[in-house]
């Protein structure tokens, strides 16, 4: 079994899909991490992300649309109205676009370097041994 480097972990984590296989989904929401991969098992309950991922959205999104408002205001002097009106959609959806990947890539940091609940699963991997299947049990309703 092949180890899964970090900037593998966390590009799968960005694309939503599961750190350690990279096909089961890693949201069952749009910002909650599924307790378990659909495909391999691999428990993903363990995450912390708690806010460092909306700070590094601020960060980013701030870091891009600041200096694009400061050049429009400098070249063309627009109207405040219309500073307001094109710059605060495009850091909402910029903001909204780039949230769940950059949680998805935190928690693929989490887990491969074993942070948190995730120690196990890194010592199970480094003893190369599968993740545990997890098996449901279906409520009759």
């Amino acid at each position: 079994m092949a180890t899964v480097s970090l900037a593998k972990a966390m590009w799968r984590g960005f694309c939503g899909k599961c750190p350690n296989c990279g096909e089961g989904h890693m949201f069952g929401r749009f910002l909650k991490v599924a307790d378990a991969c659909d495909h391999c098992g691999e428990e993903l309950f363990h995450q912390r992300a708690d806010d460092f991922p909306a700070y590094l959205v601020m960060v980013v999104v701030g870091h891009l649309v600041v200096p694009a408002i400061l050049a429009v205001e400098t070249a063309y002097a627009p109207p405040v109205w219309l500073q307001l009106a094109a710059w605060l959609p495009v850091t909402l959806f910029a903001s909204l676009a780039l949230l769940q990947p950059t949680k998805g890539a935190i928690v693929g940091l989490q887990w491969q370097i074993g942070m948190h609940g995730f120690e196990a699963s890194k010592l199970r991997r480094e003893a190369g041994e599968l993740a545990p299947v997890l098996v449901k049990a279906h409520r009759a309703a």
